[in-house]
């Protein structure tokens, strides 16, 4: 509900947002083309009638590393060039891929896998149970994991211990039987185990192949061995990708594009107008936007389990106050950004488990734990006044954000809601997407606008981000051992009920200590060419997937 707020107030705050902004809003994957149209045989109403499909980055790409990444953006990619054992479908649901078969034993525990006969590496080796082990200790491994190293340490037997160097490969639970046979033994039985390794952390790796390019890998197109539906043809962080359908691809008679083009594009301004010269084949739309083609048959909406989030940092002043976060945590209305700013189908977020994620008994997360945080300007205030008069006067307060059209624009709207409710200025810093990333993770910030999407369908995909993190920074120095033993005390308990009540107590834990300020659930709204059918959008793990895409 609107909250301290006139009609015409919100239209002079949407003017001036929109004046700042110099266009829309939105976040996703649309894409331009550098070809001329001679060379297309371009169609502006109706899209190429050649067989590449144009897309678009809101932002640069960090790191294709698939051990060391951690950002939407580049598993988008990855997820198209890849491949792990299991691949998600149209309907979301984990389908064989890499792997033909698997079985489970009686106690939950222990999973055979058996690859398929004639799966190749871009380079025409084969694909062999090996290549799943070196990439998966690859992961864990102290010297060169990445913060994803606990989506296989929390749940492989023996991988914790390898992690913190206390033990050896050959103590995690992972067996190669035979070039075909991979068999691994978990912690506790995991349900959502399967559909795991359909995510980015678990795609396999040539160790012949790393050792060759050493520090090189991934660094360039060609510094990287491919499985998936494409392969990489060029790459260049700041502008995009380009891809070709890969020949070694054992389903190759099933992907119907030839080329795939992933630009970079940050203003939606610029992305919508290439849509209309016909040089994209989808493009998200920003708010402004929305009411003049959501009448198009080419208007569409989608969701996803992604939460945008203020991450504060409490290593860094005034944030290690906990009475200037809380008050900057419930002095802004999310549902005026997603009402008035946003327009896409985003929900205002009062939690941080996005929703109709998976509860227990029928019941989604959010429907059992309701609203955790919502705004309260009068409380907001107290707590500013006696934070300031703790620290002895008034901080200087930054606010970093990407430089795309929907971070810029959500700092706006945090920096007018500062100043209407608390009579705060704060100031704005914007990089690039990979900068504010290696920003957040240096420490080197005071709060910032993030993101989490989600990697499978259950609320620890998120809660475990702040359980003792690999990178305390990254997460806003948020420390706090009863929040580490509601976690690690799911993630061991058998009955769900009992599992559930524990992540609900943590996500309400960190809430209320003001480490975090939700602002919304996405929502997107896009238009799409009427030729173009299959581009699927996982509201968990890696999206878009491109292998069932094909252009009438």
């Amino acid at each position: 509900m609107k909250k301290n707020g006139s009609k015409m107030l919100i239209f002079i705050f949407l003017a001036l947002v929109v004046f700042l902004g110099g266009c829309n809003f939105s976040g996703g994957s649309s894409k331009p083309a550098n070809n001329t149209e001679e060379e297309n045989g371009q169609e502006a109403a109706g899209g190429t009638t050649d067989n590449t499909l144009r897309l678009s980055l809101d932002n640069d790409i960090p790191d294709l590393n698939q051990v060391k990444t951690t950002d939407g953006i580049s598993f988008s990619i990855l997820n198209n060039v890849m491949e792990g054992l299991f691949r998600l479908d149209e309907n979301n649901e984990p389908q064989p891929a890499m792997a033909e078969s698997f079985e489970k034993s009686e106690d939950g525990l222990t999973y055979t896998f058996t690859l398929k006969d004639g799966i190749k590496w871009s380079n025409g080796e084969p694909v062999t149970a090996n290549d799943f082990k070196y990439s998966w200790l690859r992961a864990m491994h102290p010297d060169t994991a990445g913060s994803y190293a606990t989506i296989l340490t929390d749940y492989i037997k023996g991988g914790a211990a390898y992690a913190a160097g206390e033990a050896d490969a050959d103590s995690v639970s992972i067996e190669v039987v035979d070039e075909k046979t991979l068999v691994v033994e978990l912690v506790q039985p995991t349900p959502f185990f399967v559909g795991l390794t359909a995510f980015v952390t678990y795609f396999p790796l040539n160790e012949k192949f790393i050792t060759e390019k050493g520090d090189d890998f991934a660094l360039t197109y060609d510094a990287i061995l491919y499985n998936g539906p494409y392969v990489l043809t060029s790459y260049n962080q700041a502008q995009g990708v380009e891809m070709e359908k890969n020949p070694e691809y054992w389903d190759k008679d099933n992907v119907a594009i030839e080329k795939v083009s992933m630009k970079v594009i940050k203003e939606t301004s610029t992305a919508l107008n290439l849509y209309e010269a016909g040089d994209l084949d989808k493009v998200y739309l920003a708010s402004a936007d929305v009411d003049a083609y959501q009448d198009s048959p080419e208007f569409q909406t989608e969701t996803e389990f992604r939460t945008y989030f203020i991450q504060f940092n409490e290593a860094k002043e005034p944030f290690n106050n906990d009475n200037i976060r809380k008050a900057l945590q419930l002095a802004y209305d999310p549902q005026i950004l997603t009402d008035v700013i946003l327009n896409n189908g985003s929900e205002p977020a009062y939690g941080l488990i996005a929703a109709d994620m998976n509860g227990v008994d029928g019941k989604s997360f959010r429907e059992l734990q309701g609203d955790v945080i919502k705004p309260d300007f009068e409380k907001a205030k107290e707590y500013w006044d006696k934070g300031v008069e703790e620290l002895g006067g008034t901080p200087t307060i930054e606010l970093l954000t990407a430089d795309d059209t929907v971070s810029k624009d959500t700092g706006t709207f945090l920096q007018s809601e500062y100043k209407k409710n608390l009579g705060v200025d704060i100031s704005l810093v914007t990089q690039p997407y990979s900068g504010r990333l290696e920003t957040m993770r240096a420490g080197d910030y005071q709060m910032a606008v993030n993101r989490w999407g989600a990697d499978f369908n259950d609320a620890m995909t998120y809660l475990d981000l702040w359980e003792a993190p690999s990178n305390t920074d990254f997460r806003g120095n948020f420390i706090n051992s009863q929040y580490d033993d509601l976690v690690n005390a799911a993630k061991v308990e058998a009955d769900d009920k009992v599992r559930i009540q524990h992540l609900l107590d943590a996500e309400k834990l960190i809430l209320e200590d003001g480490s975090v300020g939700p602002l919304y659930y996405d929502g997107l709204s896009f238009l799409q060419k009427s030729n173009v059918k299959g581009i699927v959008t996982h509201p968990y793990g890696a999206s878009p997937d491109l292998k069932w895409v094909t252009k009438e």
